[in-house]
């Protein structure tokens, strides 16, 4: 890319290696109020959206409202979770710092919240790499991706053309978002399928150490 003014990168299965972490309890808090789901279900089916999202698709399956603190105890237990097991992507660390030695600007759009983006980020020792201005979260956006108003919000908000930023990204989704926003969409693979993110627009990046290069900022 030329003139390149801020790398976004998504965070869970990106910078943090979350997602599955986050897939399995939900499998399993969801198996306890009678919607029997595994993890490579949770992963299939849940992966990609807002938790409002999954309530709702959770309780159309179920025939009845989850309890009304389901979801704050599934946010707790998750917590717990990532603090006991949660590590930062191989090479995410390195790719940021590549990205910002070169001045090109960074920042993260999640689709969780920004409570969560700022836990994970905390507890894997990334959060020193992105100014507290450069979280951003589909929570406060009108819509969550796949629809691109997190990260027209994110360019907005860090002074930057949507036609210089580029998207890491690791679901079709949120390639798709990226795509929709006018921006270069690069689609991790570390935990999703390579032909799913290159037919949804995204460049294949296999390894984040590989970012700066494809850059064209090595």
């Amino acid at each position: 890319m030329r003139d390149l003014q801020l790398v976004i990168f998504d965070c869970d299965g990106v910078l943090v290696d979350s997602v599955a972490l986050a897939c399995d309890l939900l499998a399993a808090m969801l198996s306890e109020e009678g919607v029997p789901t595994t993890t490579e279900q949770s992963l299939l089916q849940y992966k990609e959206l807002l938790l409002a999202d999954v309530v709702d698709l959770a309780e159309r399956e179920l025939g009845r409202a989850l309890p009304g603190d389901w979801l704050e105890r599934y946010e707790m237990r998750r917590a717990e979770a990532f603090r006991s097991k949660l590590t930062a992507m191989p090479g995410a660390a390195e790719a940021v710092r590549g990205v910002s030695a070169a001045g090109v600007k960074v920042c993260v759009a999640s689709q969780g919240k920004l409570e969560k983006t700022r836990l994970s980020l905390a507890l894997t020792g990334l959060d020193g790499l992105f100014s507290k201005d450069a979280l951003f979260s589909a929570y406060d956006v009108p819509r969550g991706k796949p629809h691109p108003d997190v990260f027209l919000h994110a360019a907005a908000a860090m002074a930057a053309d949507p036609s210089r930023v580029a998207v890491v990204e690791d679901t079709p989704s949120g390639v798709t978002a990226a795509v929709a926003a006018g921006m270069h969409a690069f689609g991790y693979t570390a935990g999703s399928d390579a032909t799913a993110l290159r037919r949804a627009g995204a460049e294949v990046l296999r390894s984040l150490d590989e970012l700066p290069l494809l850059l064209g900022l090595a």
